[in-house]
């Protein structure tokens, strides 16, 4: 990651992809009512299950794109949906488990976007 993690959510707003991603009102809706904290543990859940692993056999297509959780649009938002996009944005290499500290900035970059997101309401 790099050293001021959150000044790559200002480079990835300015790709036309990534900046394409936004929570709509039902999803703030649903940050607002879950709470922050609900979040970031569902964050760290699927994180780990999705992303962290060694090997994940459907690389590159394990995230949903529209009406699902903010953590999902937010992986893509970020460019934290697959391996692929890891180690192209954030030099993270594939074919190696995530460590916990990798998982948890992940997570809090994560979630400076949803938050971003939010305050846009």
């Amino acid at each position: 990651m790099e050293t001021s993690q959150f000044s790559i959510l200002d480079r990835l707003s300015k790709s036309k992809f990534r900046g394409s991603f936004h929570l709509n009102k039902k999803m703030k809706e649903y940050v607002q009512e879950k709470g922050i904290n609900k979040i970031r543990q569902d964050g760290i859940e699927l994180i780990t299950k999705r992303i962290a692993p060694k090997e994940i056999l459907n690389d590159g297509k394990q995230t949903p794109m529209r009406k699902v959780h903010p953590i999902f649009i937010a992986q893509h938002a970020c460019a934290c949906c697959c391996r692929g996009c890891l180690e192209k944005w954030y030099h993270i290499p594939k074919g190696r488990k995530l460590t916990e500290e990798e998982v948890i900035n992940i997570v809090n970059i994560l979630m400076e976007w949803i938050v971003r997101e939010i305050k846009q309401m």
